[in-house]
């Protein structure tokens, strides 16, 4: 299961719409790990002023990696942290997280070629 649902936002789903802060705060309090990664290169990328920021360390463990495959792999959790944080997110292997401004086509567009994740292989990553 991707998200710990609680019982009340549970009722909220059910009732109707569901508000993002209530999704973004499930989504934290789910997905610790990915929450941090993308928070710190969100916070990293306003701090510096660049089209976009991303991180190229592995996670620590499967359960963290399983946290950054869920969480971006979901329409919804992206688009909400996306709308969050300001940012337009993408993601190469199995761990490369980027966060661009929003008006960085550019730099994004060159981020999801096949060719930016041709150049992003590394053997140690084949299993990841």
């Amino acid at each position: 299961m991707s998200l710990t649902v609680p019982n009340d936002l549970l009722d909220q789903a059910r009732m109707g719409e569901v508000d993002d802060a209530a999704f973004i705060a499930c989504v934290r309090d789910s997905l610790p790990y990915a929450w941090t990664t993308i928070s710190e290169l969100a916070e990293q990328r306003d701090r510096s002023g660049a089209e976009f920021a991303d991180n190229q360390v592995p996670p620590p463990d499967e359960a963290a990696r399983g946290q950054l495959l869920r969480c971006l792999a979901s329409d919804a959790m992206r688009g909400a942290l996306e709308r969050h944080f300001g940012i337009r997110l993408a993601f190469q292997n199995c761990h490369r997280v980027a966060v661009f401004h929003p008006a960085a086509t550019e730099a994004y567009e060159d981020f999801v070629t096949p060719r930016a994740q041709i150049l992003n292989q590394k053997p140690e990553l084949v299993d990841c």
